[in-house]
């Protein structure tokens, strides 16, 4: 069965894109507004199951992270269509799904809400409209669990290792200390269920992010008031810089987290589970340039460059444009892409990219 909503893809999603499919569910589901954002754009939510499991989930609270949205929808649209098993998780789990918390950062491409805060940094002083609305949510549902869901950059690798962390995963902690209180060992269980299921899909390129403390943070501040909660961060696939593979893998970690829910499988999993999930590195580069002296004609010695892209919104939606980012000899780095300057077909190859080897040009 197709469950993938073709309507919305790419990287530039904002509220527009998701509200033809949000009138289709509408006759199976209960689609309301839970609010307006600074600039007055409305904030969707969608209710379904019946069941005594309470779970609430947010994304693009960051405006330009929209690959977990593009899985929520794909996730809603398997429900709305419908199996024995999605009916079966609509008798056990309750959700409350607000599908893009920041649309005003949406349309404008940018992490920030309209008035340039990050929401994911107001869960204490919930100074914008966005964030009193989110908590709103929280204090109604009471849930049993809380899914944050987030893009992250194309620097992380899944550990000390040449592969990227495709999804990386978060049981936030609750105090500086950071204990493992019975919360983050719930949502840590739920993460480890993930995890299981994903290696067989993208095995070695899942990984851990940092859990240093931030109450500011909503998923640290949740997870104080005792509520398991999980970060979802979607990364790289290799050649996949639309991330339209990464949506895939985002709707089939969230499935599983649902059945291991719904279910009750998630207790078998354990802590050491959890915390043998590899820790994110900023390991990576778009592009991995060796021996790059060969191409710059500075009579530099031998040294490598390290390019990013940044994502510019244009008229014809996301564009990415190259830079460099870091020079030097640069042995621990991987690249997305590598070049060894030296090697002459490799060199070749580069000398096609123009908007790659300008930079050398113009630097």
């Amino acid at each position: 069965m197709a469950i993938k909503v073709n309507s919305v893809s790419g990287r530039y999603v904002h509220h527009d894109h998701l509200r033809p499919f949000l009138n289709k569910i509408k006759t199976r589901f209960d689609v309301s507004q839970a609010g307006l954002s600074t600039q007055n754009n409305s904030i969707d939510k969608v209710t379904l199951g019946e069941g005594p499991v309470k779970i609430l989930m947010w994304s693009q609270m960051h405006g330009n992270e929209s690959t977990t949205t593009k899985a929520i929808l794909d996730l809603l649209n398997s429900f709305f269509l419908g199996t024995d098993t999605s009916d079966e998780l609509l008798k056990r789990l309750n959700l409350t799904i607000l599908p893009m918390l920041n649309p005003d950062g949406a349309h404008a491409y940018t992490r920030e809400n309209a008035n340039k805060v990050d929401l994911n940094r107001d869960a204490q002083d919930l100074s914008q409209a966005e964030s009193v609305i989110l908590k709103r949510e929280y204090e109604a549902l009471a849930p049993d669990f809380c899914f944050n869901l987030h893009d992250q950059r194309t620097i992380y690798s899944a550990g000390p290792s040449p592969k990227p962390a495709t999804l990386s995963f978060l049981s936030p902690a609750a105090d500086p200390s950071r204990e493992v209180t019975g919360s983050r060992l719930s949502a840590m269980k739920v993460i480890s269920s993930m995890n299981r299921e994903l290696q067989h899909w993208i095995p070695g390129q899942v990984g851990r992010y940092d859990d240093a403390f931030n109450p500011n943070c909503v998923g640290d501040a949740y997870q104080m008031s005792g509520t398991p909660t999980i970060l979802v961060e979607a990364g790289h696939y290799p050649e996949d810089y639309y991330r339209e593979k990464t949506r895939m893998f985002v709707y089939k970690a969230l499935w599983t987290a649902l059945e291991a829910i719904a279910f009750d499988t998630y207790h078998s999993e354990s802590e050491t589970n959890y915390f043998a999930i590899p820790e994110n590195k900023k390991l990576f580069f778009d592009f991995l340039i060796r021996n790059a002296q060969i191409i710059d004609k500075k009579g530099l010695p031998s040294y490598s460059a390290g390019i990013l892209f940044r994502e510019e919104l244009n008229s014809d939606g996301i564009r990415f444009s190259p830079y460099i980012e870091k020079e030097g000899t640069l042995p621990e780095y991987y690249g997305h892409q590598t070049f060894d300057c030296a090697n002459k077909e490799d060199l070749e190859k580069l000398r096609q990219k123009e908007e790659i080897t300008r930079l050398f040009l113009n630097s």
